[in-house]
Formats: C-alpha cells, structure tokens, sequence
C-alpha cells in the first residue's frame, strides 16, 4: 500500500536534488557582501520551511485520526513530525554555520527567527517523550493527536509573529518584499521543490519499512499459530496492524 509510487518518487527527488545543486553552484551568481557562503541559504531555508510545513501536516493528519480513530493516521502523522524534527535540526545546523560566517557568533539571541525556530523545535522534542510515558496505545495515540493538533496550531501563529517583528534581519524570500534577483529566485524554489520531494520521500520509505515489518510480524505470529493479542513493548511509535487482505496476500505468497 504505502511502497506504490516508491520508485517513481525516488528518481523525481534524486533528479530534483541533482538540479538544485547544478543551479546553486553554477547558475545562481555569488551574493555581493557574504560571496560564496550565501549559497547554503538554498539549504537552510528550504530546510526551515519544509520543516514547518512538515509539523503543520502532522497536525492536519492527527485531526484526520481524531475523526476516525484510524491507527494509520495516526502513523502518518507520526512520520510527518519525526521527518520534520530531523529536518529541523539540519535547519539548526545550517544556520547556526551560516550565523557563525555571517556575524561572527554561532548564535544570536536577539534575532526573532533563530529563536522562534528553536522554540518550535523545542516543543516538537517533547512529543516523542510524550508518546513513550504512556502505555496504552488508544491513550498514546490519542493524546499524542491532540498535542500535534495543538503544536500544528501554534507554528503559523509562531510564524506571523515573527514576519510582524521590527528587528527582522532575514532576506523575506517569499512575498511582495523579496530582494533576491531572477537567477537566484529560481535556484531557490528548485531547490524548496527538491527538499519538499525529499521529505516526501523519506516520510513514505518509513511508513512502508513500519507496514512491511507489521505484515512480517503478523504472517510470523500465523506461522507459529500464535492466538491473541500481540505483547506490545512501551514504544513511542504507534504500533500499525496489517489489514486482513495485505496479512492474506503475505500468506499466500510465503505458501
């Protein structure tokens, strides 16, 4: 179910990274002031906006499991938040070098984006830990769904506040407001469209890798002839049942 369109998917972000990085090293022109350092903002900004995209989508996903009390949404928004947070501290990564180059300091304080990223991802580094302190998977999944529609909530709020900000020393690169030339516009929504594949694709790579090792799991327990409920060990990550049918073709194809 989740692995359909895996490969065609893979070679659309492996040649949408492959362009990005031609645009950014041989199209887009040295920045007047910071020279060739500007470029890892092709890197850094993409990374903070899919990040965040990334944890608005697992909150839109835990609202979709509140209504049905499906576990594969809650899965999915599982994925979406653990993707994001490794984006996240990628984005941390980033422009912690690029503020190190560019100011002298690893870390300024007194610049509204640095921080409010950091409070975001901050937030987001406890809903893993949320997940693991309880045991009941129906309770885990539940209040883990309200905390990600909570937190989902509070990153566009988090994100007008800081476009409202007078010490704002960011390039606005979306909006009215922009200051970057044609070549470099162009090399930057490539490469946005390229960290947006990727993220695309490692989020369905996990999700098939979790389905695949419950199908596993599953034609295990029938070849043993195992009955009843499965022990489940206290994890974070929601526990995904194979349906009938997949646990069936699983069977079928092992005889």
């Amino acid at each position: 179910m989740y692995g359909k369109g895996l490969r065609a998917l893979s070679i659309a972000t492996v040649a949408a990274m492959a362009l990005a990085l031609a645009l950014v090293f041989f199209y887009a022109p040295l920045e007047a002031e910071q020279g060739f350092l500007q470029k890892i903002f092709y890197l850094h900004v993409p990374l903070a906006i899919v990040a965040l995209c990334g944890f608005v989508l697992g909150g839109l996903l835990a609202i979709q499991h509140l209504r049905t009390r499906e576990a594969r949404w809650d899965m999915r928004s599982y994925v979406a938040i653990h993707m994001s947070l490794i984006f996240a501290v990628a984005t941390l990564i980033t422009g912690s070098i690029w503020a190190k180059g560019s100011w002298g300091h690893w870390w300024v304080w007194s610049e509204p984006t640095l921080v409010s990223f950091l409070i975001v991802f901050l937030l987001y580094a406890t809903y893993q830990p949320l997940r693991f302190a309880i045991e009941d998977p129906e309770r885990q999944s539940r209040y883990a769904s309200v905390f990600a529609v909570t937190a989902g909530a509070f990153v566009p709020l988090n994100f007008i506040a800081v476009r409202l900000s007078t010490a704002y020393l960011h390039p606005r690169v979306l909006g009215s407001t922009s200051n970057l030339p044609g070549p470099m516009a162009l090399t930057f929504v490539v490469s946005l469209a390229a960290m947006a594949l990727l993220f695309a694709t490692l989020c369905k790579y996990e999700l098939t890798a979790k389905h695949t090792r419950a199908q596993v799991r599953a034609l295990r327990r029938r070849l043993t002839g195992e009955t009843g409920a499965p022990l489940r060990q206290r994890s974070a990550a929601p526990s995904l049942q194979p349906t009938a049918a997949s646990a069936g073709s699983a069977t079928g194809s092992g005889a």
